[in-house]
């Protein structure tokens, strides 16, 4: 593969050669420092300094093999593309359902269901702490008849679901089940994926119930329910997202993201399941910013981080060591003042998502900064990602960016400053004690106040914000949830509580209140009681007057 890399004698000739023309005709730099939105220094030009071929050879190895370096499949993109799926949902049920048939009909090829804050917290819609955010961030669902007309005429045995999802995680997986029992779909087939990262929640996002050890306990339960009555629905999306829109850099998102990852193995281990029962079902979910090459040097450095660390901490197989993510482009990154620039903006960061080997993408529509996406926006996002695979060729060979000098040293300092974190954060005790201490929210904090003062110092340009600034109208047709959303959402829920029968649903609740005190698996005894239409909500109460809530 390689083994015509330039001796280190004849990389000083080319370097003192190159001082030499620097020299002779007096060039400047245009800025004083050319660093990644990271921090990491980026030299002038790069050769293969130091490069030993065999560990070279070693690190790189060929797609589908260890340390995937290159890919998880022997084949990536050509073989086929990477699924298309569009995080959609708003409203009620039904009018999230006619936006994702309309996507299906465009050509995505797998569903991402966003929820709305409430159903996220764990509360009713006709719950006094919902007032003002029913439907507004998501679709709102209170019970399984909002799920069942949310996936209405949807096929949920062909089609691969992601769901953002969770504290509330256990309570609206059991829902999808329900929905794909009654449409008789057979549970050992359905795909698709559950977010349930509580770890990520005390970091940078927030939409934590329940103390870190209940949460560690849910996760676990879904993880030993799903390998054996869904072995091939992934049970936990570990999401580096959020932590980089809470404002890390890119060796933070890979570093805090394993960190936690290594504490969900650890814990389901301790739960007395075998690496190997579960690990194949884990999968990651990454942002991906604007830094082209550095974001796709992160896919690949945190691919071989996983496969390394797997291997060496818990003698995994190597399909335990694979790493399968799902990638979406940076909400963080998009721009309110002049909103049609988000469009290149995604289009590059899908790019660099493809390039990095992407399983899965989704791509943010133009006016997200403004509002919730028009239908409009949302087909221009997609139609972004089609273009990618169709006319730019870069689907068309696998990791087209191996050997780069650049991307390939971007590689290792990001696998290499990654590690020195996981390393500290070991030294702290792991991801929870870490969490606990504040180390995490502290670093990601720092670097936020790091990247805003440059965005301010213009040391860092977003075009159109602090630099090359027009006046511009907002957009006309941003999209509005309609006022009487909640109203109706809270009619339909008052009408679903007197038409079920109680009875049964006070049964139901008082079995998972008495399972929740036990180490029993708390998913049978929550699917009986969706189906027996408790509201989310009921649920999540019961769960918090056993475990408590968290409080920062």
């Amino acid at each position: 593969m390689v083994n015509d890399l330039m001796t280190n004698s004849i990389f000083e000739q080319l370097k003192n050669k190159w001082l030499g023309i620097i020299d002779k005709k007096q060039l400047k730099d245009r800025k004083a420092l050319f660093q990644t939105s990271s921090g990491l220094d980026i030299a002038p030009f790069y050769l293969p300094k130091n490069q030993e071929s065999a560990t070279y050879e070693q690190s790189l190895n060929v797609p589908g093999q260890f340390p995937y370096t290159r890919g998880v499949q022997p084949t990536m993109y050509r073989g086929r593309f990477w699924t298309m799926r569009q995080y959609a949902g708003f409203g009620n049920a039904a009018q999230s359902n006619q936006r994702y048939q309309k996507l299906i009909q465009g050509g995505g090829t797998g569903l991402s269901v966003a929820f709305d804050l409430p159903t996220q917290m764990g509360i009713d819609s006709d719950n006094k702490r919902a007032l003002g955010e029913v439907g507004k961030t998501g679709v709102a669902i209170d019970s399984l008849k909002d799920m069942e007309t949310l996936f209405n005429g949807i096929d949920l045995a062909t089609v691969s679901t992601s769901m953002t999802i969770n504290s509330t995680a256990a309570i609206v997986l059991a829902m999808y089940l329900a929905v794909a029992q009654k449409q008789g779909a057979d549970l050992a087939k359905i795909k698709g994926t559950i977010q349930n990262d509580l770890l990520k929640e005390y970091v940078a996002r927030g939409t934590y119930i329940y103390p870190v050890t209940a949460s560690m306990r849910l996760i676990t339960d879904i993880f030993s329910f799903c390998k054996e009555t869904t072995p091939l629905f992934n049970t936990i999306s570990i999401s580096g997202y959020h932590i980089r829109e809470a404002g890390s850099t890119a060796v933070q998102e890979v570093a805090f993201t394993l960190a936690n990852a290594l504490a969900y193995v650890q814990a389901a281990i301790d739960a007395g399941l075998a690496v190997d029962s579960f690990a194949p079902r884990l999968s990651f979910f990454f942002n991906a910013h604007n830094n082209l090459f550095e974001e796709a040097a992160k896919f690949r450095a945190a691919r071989r981080l996983w496969a390394t660390l797997m291997k060496e901490r818990f003698n995994a197989s190597d399909r335990s060591c694979q790493m399968r993510f799902h990638t979406q482009t940076a909400g963080c990154t998009l721009t309110a003042k002049q909103p049609d620039n988000n469009i290149v903006r995604v289009a590059y960061q899908a790019l660099s998502a493809v390039l990095g080997g992407t399983q899965s993408l989704h791509t943010n529509s133009r006016d997200e900064a403004l509002a919730l996406p028009t239908e409009k926006s949302v087909n221009i996002a997609l139609r972004t990602q089609q273009i990618l695979a169709e006319e730019t060729g870069v689907a068309d060979t696998i990791d087209p960016l191996a050997g780069s000098y650049f991307v390939e040293d971007l590689t290792n300092k990001i696998e290499e400053q990654a590690l020195a974190y996981i390393e500290k954060i070991d030294g702290l005790g792991g991801a929870v004690k870490a969490i606990e201490q504040g180390f995490m929210q502290n670093e990601i904090q720092n670097a936020a106040y790091t990247y805003q003062k440059a965005i301010e110092s213009k040391d860092q340009i977003i075009v159109g914000v602090n630099a090359y600034e027009t006046e511009e109208p907002l957009p006309s047709d941003l999209l509005k949830i309609d006022k009487e959303l909640e109203t109706k959402q809270i009619k339909e829920l008052t009408q679903l509580k007197n038409k079920r029968d109680n009875d049964g649903v006070t049964k139901h609740l008082d079995t998972i209140r008495e399972t929740a005190k036990t180490t029993n698996n708390l998913m049978p005894p929550i699917l009986k009681a969706v189906k027996a239409y408790a509201t989310l909500g009921e649920i999540s109460d019961v769960l918090r007057d056993v475990f408590g809530e968290y409080r920062e």
